[in-house]
Formats: structure tokens, C-alpha cells, sequence
């Protein structure tokens, strides 16, 4: 099954770039990165999708990857959530969400915050209204690491990223970590806009605690089926903040994907992408549309 490219105008010059699969007038689901990732991130998953008769449309957020930049560094959850409308406006009916971490944020707050459902399902992969601060600041630790001096080589930006990652097993292929950087004079670095980390890297404890109050409300507020995918080994989503969560909105589901920490996509893609079908197939079925 081949891709097809797409752009999406969310603002006056302003364009989300992404891949999609299948066909555009299939039931769609939109799959949305985490923070310093691009649409690669997912694997199969969206042509898996495809393939049990779904559009599925992976795009890359504002300052990531093939989309455009902001000029005034604008990375809010409010700029992120403007962008999710303007793309569920185009591709027409209520269309799945399927958000990792940052992304997961952006559906949860687009949902929540909407008067009337917009979406038909929504999929929250290792995001919670509230995380473990230690995983965080590891994200943010690794993001932050070779940001202004790159990599010398394709291998040793992955090799960072095995360090990162141990749980992960290694590959000699790096094709899709390359997606992931750009080559400027002789050396690879990360494609994403350093003012968004910066923008994240400055929020004060007060922001947080009123971020996390507010994602609470709107993960309150969610009255479409809701799943959330939890990394069994995930030291940003732990066993004790998805029992809180769960315990707050008692009609989210979840599941555990063994053995993968907080990119549960990438750690166990056909795991992970079983588990979405299976919630998908019996929410929001391709039969009834």
C-alpha cells in the first residue's frame, strides 16, 4: 500500500505537513507525535490502519519535521489544538485521535475543551493529566544534550539515542532515525525548532500545576470513547498516575503494552497497533460509515 503526501493550511501560510494512508473517504484517524518526534515515530501503525479500512493520516506538529516553523516560537497547547480543528475540519467527518505524549495533550485538550464532541474515539498513548516529573526531565535531558553541537555521524546520534533508550533493541539500520535529523555543515541535528524546548523547559511550577488541573477538566469532560496505552516500563506514565487518572474518569479504558517505556509505538509497534485496532474496531467501526 502506497502513501500519498499531504498538506494541511492551518493558518494563513502556514502548512502541517503529513503522510496518509488508505482511502481519504474512509472513516479517518489522525495520529499525532510526541514533542521532538515526527509522523516516522509511528511505525506501521497508520498503514496497518489502512489496511483494516481506516484513513489514516500522520501528521508532522508545528516546528516539527516537513511542517512549517514558527515565526513568534508559538508551541502552546493552544497553538497545537488550533492546528488539530483546522486538520479535523478538512478531512471531513469525526475522525479517531491517536496522540503520543505531546500529541496525546493536544487530543486530549481539542476534545475536552470542545463544546461538542468533534472526535469519534480517542487513544492516549503514555499521557496523563499528570506525569512523573523524573521522566520529563529525561526527555528533557536527552532533547537538550547535542541540540546547539549535533552529531558527528548517523551512528553516533543513534548510540545517544540506544543510551536513551536501553530497553530498545538495537539496529544497523538507520534509515529511520535519519528522517528524524538534518545534515547543516557536516553534522546531523535533530529537526525540530529549539524555541519550542526552550518554551517547555521555562514553564514555572505555578504553569504546571494550573496545566495539569487543566488537562484533569477536560479529561473530565470527555464523553467519547477514550483508551489509554500505558508503557509497561514508562517512567513518565506510571502504574500509579494511570490509577489516578483512571480513578478520576472513571470511563477510560486502558491497557499496558509490556515491555515498552514511553514510545510505546516505537518500543512494540505491532503490540501497540494491535491494541489500537482491537479498541478502534469496537468503538468506531469501518462497517458503520
Amino acid at each position: 500500500m502506497q502513501s500519498q503526501h499531504v498538506r494541511f493550511e492551518t493558518e494563513p501560510h502556514f502548512f502541517i505537513a503529513g503522510e496518509a494512508w488508505g482511502n481519504p473517504m474512509a472513516p479517518p484517524v489522525l495520529l499525532l507525535h510526541g514533542g521532538g518526534q515526527t509522523h516516522h515515530s509511528w511505525g506501521d501503525t497508520a498503514r496497518w490502519l489502512a489496511e483494516r479500512g481506516y484513513y489514516a493520516v500522520a501528521y508532522d506538529a508545528r516546528g516539527h519535521g516537513e511542517s512549517s516553523w514558527s515565526n513568534m516560537a508559538n508551541y502552546s497547547p493552544e497553538a497545537l489544538v488550533a492546528d488539530l480543528r483546522a486538520i479535523m475540519s478538512q478531512v471531513g467527518s469525526k475522525p479517531a485521535l491517536i496522540g503520543a505524549s505531546m500529541g496525546g495533550i493536544t487530543s486530549l485538550l481539542a476534545e475536552g475543551e470542545a463544546d461538542n464532541p468533534q472526535a469519534s474515539a480517542i487513544v492516549l498513548v503514555d499521557i496523563a493529566p499528570k506525569a512523573e516529573q523524573k521522566g520529563i526531565e529525561r526527555i528533557f535531558a536527552f532533547m537538550s544534550a547535542h541540540l546547539e553541537s549535533g552529531f558527528a555521524s548517523l551512528q553516533e546520534a543513534a548510540e545517544a539515542v540506544a543510551a536513551y533508550l536501553p530497553h530498545r533493541p538495537q539496529s544497523d539500520d538507520h534509515s529511520r532515525l535519519e528522517k528524524n535529523l538534518r545534515l547543516r555543515n557536516g553534522r546531523w541535528f535533530w529537526h525540530w525548532d529549539p524555541n519550542m524546548l526552550k518554551g517547555w523547559k521555562n514553564t514555572t511550577p505555578d504553569q504546571q500545576i494550573r496545566h495539569e488541573a487543566r488537562l484533569f477538566k477536560a479529561a473530565q469532560q470527555l464523553t467519547v470513547p477514550t483508551l489509554i496505552v500505558r508503557g509497561g516500563i514508562s517512567d513518565v506514565v506510571s502504574e500509579r498516575v494511570m490509577a489516578e487518572f483512571l480513578d478520576a474518569v472513571p470511563h477510560v479504558r486502558s491497557t499496558t503494552v509490556a515491555g515498552a517505556g514511553h514510545m510505546v509505538a516505537g518500543d512494540s509497534n505491532h503490540s501497540f497497533t494491535k491494541a489500537v485496532i482491537a479498541f478502534l474496531e469496537e468503538v468506531y467501526p469501518v462497517m458503520e460509515h
